[in-house]
């Protein structure tokens, strides 16, 4: 299965410990979509949404993953498949042509979501870790976060960011 990452997922290391199989094979570009931060998390924050505008000015840039399908049941369920996220095939416009891909998309959407900012530090991370457009990533560094109460979550999720440190 080939799979379109544009958020937290486009970091390796957080891919891979939920689907160990995950390779990156491309970056690529979603048209006619926008990056929204809009996805009610399970733990009531912000997270991120391949918002359909119709518009093809509009573009999520991600990082193609190839995954064998005996991972996709546990990424379906870390991902929230049918509570939060449904899902649907599109074409991500790469270097070497379009691309089909699977892609979740929130399906549970709040206007006032703000991410914790330990997962759009994630977010940063995989974005630069695939060299995505400098301009790009500069917005998804310039979007409003917030503090996660939960200081174990935290250190849980930055131990991704600090393990790419080493």
């Amino acid at each position: 299965m080939i799979n379109f990452s544009y958020g937290s997922n486009m970091l390796e290391r957080r891919l891979q410990e939920r689907a160990p199989s995950a390779r990156a094979i491309a970056t690529g570009v979603l048209k006619g979509h926008a990056l929204r931060w809009h996805k009610v998390g399970r733990d009531h924050s912000g997270k991120c949404d391949a918002f359909a505008t119709g518009n093809d000015a509009d573009a999520v840039y991600g990082v193609l993953y190839d995954i064998s399908g005996e991972d996709k049941p546990s990424l379906d369920a870390a991902e929230g498949l049918g509570a939060g996220y449904e899902e649907q095939e599109v074409g991500i416009h790469t270097d070497t042509g379009v691309v089909r891909a699977h892609l979740y998309y929130a399906t549970h959407i709040g206007p006032a979501m703000v991410p914790f900012a330990w997962y759009k530090a994630l977010v940063v991370a995989g974005a630069k870790q695939h060299a995505l457009p400098a301009a790009y990533v500069d917005r998804l560094i310039a979007t409003p976060s917030m503090p996660d109460p939960d200081a174990a979550r935290t250190r849980l999720n930055e131990r991704l960011l600090n393990e790419g440190e080493r």
